[in-house]
């Protein structure tokens, strides 16, 4: 019996266990430099989950805890994309949702911010893959294919979409380093040479104008756009060790307050999930029921969640705690405003307004 309880504890089986994880307050982690503050942070949280790999005892045994969600590899990673980018993957994202947070609060207290293209940003590896033989990791910035300069995800479709299988292609890159808490900072450009590949599966439309059929070939990369914001200060929110886009809300209500008079909140201690878009747009998330179980746990009296997650949320809240379903950040400030809350207000006023 020992010897089958050793063997299950060693044996990994490609599922994931989902467990509440903490709630903390965004204000404290936030850092703002040449625009006015209010020191009178309201309480805003966010919130995440403990997500780890298991052995079969760990998957038998957790079956009988609470508050315990159980995935596949599959409904985490990409077909052909190895666990071991998973990390990584949420820092990106974690990335790209404090950027989007930025611009949203801004933009909301009235500032124009002004978006330029930063090049084609890779999301993925595929393994194997061209790209993986090369050395490309996600987060690392694609600049240029062939000597001409790829501003965006359609530049680099538009330079690779007709290059014949066995071809080499010449990569400009910012390779980007990822440390152990999830800063992701990027190095000055070099070169990479990849040769590409029959495509593995069949392709459909690129989206990208003026390119039409299916790819020749492929690197075996998932990119997104990168884009550089022109911000009227310095903001920094600390976010250590934390991945993925769900804090995207908390931290733009968290920036709005910040940057505004008075309480945004009506002094409720109130939680917040859901990605955030530069245009204010709220997206839906995953372990909304841990999530809630964490935010209750921490305090929270109000918890805003993306509206289709309502009934998942007020399925594991326990009396105390009122949930909200929100689809923008102009509903949820109205929301906060019905609690009793400020309308937000610069305390820097935005140049030109």
């Amino acid at each position: 019996m020992l010897g089958a309880v050793v063997g299950l504890q060693a044996w990994s089986v490609p599922y994931y266990a989902m467990t509440p994880g903490d709630a903390k307050a965004v204000g404290p982690l936030i850092s703002v430099r040449g625009l006015g503050t209010d020191p009178h942070h309201d309480t805003i949280l966010l919130t995440d989950v403990y997500l780890q790999s298991l052995t079969a005892w760990q998957w038998l045994t957790m079956h009988f805890q609470s508050h315990v969600q159980f995935l596949s590899a599959n409904e985490l990673i990409d077909p052909g994309v190895p666990a071991d980018e998973l990390a990584a993957q949420g820092f990106l994202e974690m990335y790209d949702s404090k950027q989007a947070a930025e611009v949203a609060a801004l933009r909301r207290l009235g500032w124009r911010v002004a978006a330029r293209p930063d090049g084609a940003v890779v999301t993925a590896v595929v393994a194997p893959s061209p790209a993986r033989r090369a050395g490309l990791r996600v987060a690392d910035r694609i600049i240029a294919v062939d000597g001409r300069a790829t501003p965006s995800v359609c530049g680099v479709v538009a330079a690779v979409h007709g290059v014949a299988p066995g071809t080499v292609v010449h990569l400009r890159v910012q390779r980007a380093r990822i440390d152990a808490q999830g800063l992701i900072t990027w190095r000055a450009p070099t070169s990479l040479a990849l040769r590409a590949a029959a495509p593995s599966s069949a392709t459909g439309p690129t989206g990208c104008p003026g390119v039409h059929g299916a790819a020749k070939s492929e690197l075996g990369i998932g990119i997104e756009d990168g884009v550089h914001y022109a911000l009227p200060g310095q903001i920094s929110i600390n976010t250590n060790y934390i991945g993925g886009p769900s804090a995207g809300l908390a931290m733009t209500l968290s920036l709005i307050d910040e940057l505004s008079r008075g309480s945004l909140t009506g002094h409720a201690i109130v939680a917040a999930t859901g990605t955030m878009s530069p245009g204010g747009q709220v997206g839906d998330v995953g372990g909304v029921a841990e999530k809630t179980v964490a935010v209750q746990r921490a305090g929270a009296t109000v918890f805003l969640v993306p509206t289709v997650e309502v009934a998942t949320a007020r399925g594991a809240a326990q009396p105390g705690l009122r949930v909200m379903g929100v689809n923008t950040l102009a509903q949820a400030l109205g929301d906060l405003r019905n609690l009793g809350g400020a309308a937000p207000v610069a305390i820097t006023p935005p140049a030109g307004r």
